[in-house]
């Protein structure tokens, strides 16, 4: 299934459209870094940009090169997606340094998640699917702000709840206590 905004593209931009791609990407990435820097995470604007922008830097390189060289002997074989496939193993390395663990709590889980949601952007932008993409965003960029709210919510409640049992003292404060 061809995307229709990729016609849409090509007949726009015709031979430029890999260009658009790559713009497109970083500007995507950018929109995906900025909620990470302006929540003070170590993955960022820059780090996001990269990532998206790398992964439809490959997708298109690895697409493009059955084209120039599967011709070259009759009995080449090609697989256009196995450069690209070696993105994940890259994005969970990436993903892997900026999780961090102390005692029971664990940190950067979503900033590792949408590391390789950049990447899945990426790649596909890289492989022209814009309207699939830019649907995804839009439904990951949706839900992220309700579960930012349900989990503000809750972790209020649970203050709350945790402040009114221990008579004035947080549940953090008792623990300390009981060491």
């Amino acid at each position: 299934m061809e995307d229709p905004l990729l016609d849409w593209v090509r007949t726009f931009a015709g031979p430029y459209d890999i260009y658009i791609r790559i713009v497109l990407s970083a500007l995507l990435g950018l929109l995906i870094g900025f909620d990470r820097t302006h929540k003070n995470k170590p993955a960022g604007v820059k780090t996001f940009t990269f990532v998206a922008v790398a992964s439809t830097l490959i997708t298109i390189v690895s697409i493009e090169s059955v084209g120039v060289y599967s011709g070259i002997h009759e009995h080449t074989m090609m697989d256009p997606m196995r450069l690209a496939a070696q993105i994940v193993t890259g994005l969970g390395f990436l993903g892997a340094g900026v999780i961090m663990k102390s005692g029971f709590e664990v940190k950067g889980l979503t900033s590792a998640a949408m590391i390789f949601f950049a990447g899945g952007v990426g790649v596909g932008i890289g492989a022209g699917f814009y309207g699939i993409v830019l649907f995804t965003m839009l439904v990951c960029f949706v839900f992220t702000r309700i579960g930012g709210w349900i989990e503000k919510k809750e972790s209020m409640q649970r203050h709350y709840r945790g402040h009114r049992r221990s008579g004035g003292e947080s549940v953090r404060e008792q623990d300390k206590g009981e060491r």
